[in-house]
């Protein structure tokens, strides 16, 4: 299991992107949490197998129908024992 934060660029909110996400990482058995940030990004913390993130990352690079994403930053992390994947509040 490796961590990966992940920052997403472009029209993201307003757009279904989180519930996407959380959607998508449920399916793939990625656990985490997933929020909007002020500055008008999505801001993903996940972790799962290696192939389960792959798959995820690149997912995120297309998002759901209505979002255009512009660019996804990922970063190794650290996620604590977390079980499922959620919706946060805007940071």
């Amino acid at each position: 299991m490796t961590a990966q934060r992940l920052l997403i660029e472009g029209r993201v909110q307003r757009v279904g992107y989180r519930d996407w996400a959380v959607r998508t990482a449920r399916a793939l058995g990625v656990t985490g949490w997933v929020r909007n940030l002020q500055d008008g990004r999505v801001e993903i913390l996940a972790d799962g197998t290696d192939s389960a993130l792959e798959a995820f990352v690149d997912q995120c690079r297309e998002g759901p129908a209505m979002a255009a994403v512009d660019r996804v930053d990922t970063q190794p992390a650290v996620l604590g024992n977390v079980k499922g994947f959620t919706k946060r509040f805007t940071a």
